[in-house]
């Protein structure tokens, strides 16, 4: 008899890494679910992966994280994984952090991650699976403009740790991967509405901070961050939990 096809959950899988994400799993034979808060910039990732089921949820509250949950269960009938990619960027001098800010990073980041992670536990605990959190260079060392979102990539780091001992005896493994900067809509974003109208000014400033220098740095792709988070679901990694896993070019080693 063959083992049941595992399952992973993807949340933000309209972006540049959830979607990448969720390609990489699909090519390893899991059947992938999807959940973003857009119905327009999902519904096209879901399609050119010929139309895997998706759902609609802004991860903002409690109970929309376990409505995701629950359909994903409902839909598939198990959950080997969960794959905590949504996330969202501010940047600016602390003093000028607007408090609708502050309260969308950390819903977002931190709340909806704890809460996606919350639910998904009891069914996680069923199948021995696993949980990936993208945190970020930011959740290890302090970036200069970027107080907020280190504060909440900082407790998902952390957050990981902690409910990787918890649920260790329960055979359920927790991990972040901790990408530097990635070429992806964030990016642009990023370089756009915090670039003061010089986004190639910008991303250069990025660049001259990794040590491969001049004419050697670049910009990580997605599709590299999925494929280390795909890594942590594999067998071979069983014996990693609890880690803040850098993918940075070095960027957080030091100076």
């Amino acid at each position: 008899m063959s083992a049941p096809q595992r399952v992973v959950l993807v949340t933000g899988a309209a972006g540049g890494i959830g979607a990448a994400v969720a390609r990489r799993f699909r090519a390893s034979g899991w059947r992938v679910l999807l959940t973003d808060r857009s119905e327009v910039a999902l519904a096209p990732v879901a399609a050119s992966l010929d139309a895997v089921p998706f759902h609609i949820a802004d991860i903002r509250t409690p109970a929309a994280c376990r409505e995701a949950v629950a359909w994903a269960l409902t839909t598939a009938g198990r959950l080997d994984a969960l794959i905590n990619v949504a996330g969202v960027w501010r940047e600016g001098p602390t003093e000028q952090t607007l408090e609708e800010d502050f309260d969308l990073v950390f819903d977002v980041n931190v709340k909806g991650l704890y809460f996606m992670s919350a639910a998904a536990i009891p069914a996680l605990t069923v199948t021995s699976g696993l949980i990936v959190n993208l945190s970020s260079d930011a959740g290890l060392q302090g970036n200069t403009g970027a107080a907020l979102y280190c504060a909440s990539k900082g407790a998902v780091s952390l957050f990981t740790k902690a409910l990787a001992l918890e649920l260790a005896p329960a055979g359920v493994r927790v991990n972040a991967v901790c990408p530097g900067d990635v070429a992806s809509p964030m990016l642009a974003f990023q370089a756009e509405t915090y670039g003061g109208g010089d986004p190639a000014g910008y991303y250069a400033r990025l660049l001259a901070g990794y040590p491969q220098g001049p004419g050697r740095a670049r910009f990580i792709t997605p599709d590299e961050v999925a494929s280390l988070i795909e890594y942590l679901a594999r067998p071979e990694a069983a014996p990693i939990t609890g880690a803040a896993l850098s993918i940075d070019f070095g960027y957080a080693a030091g100076k």
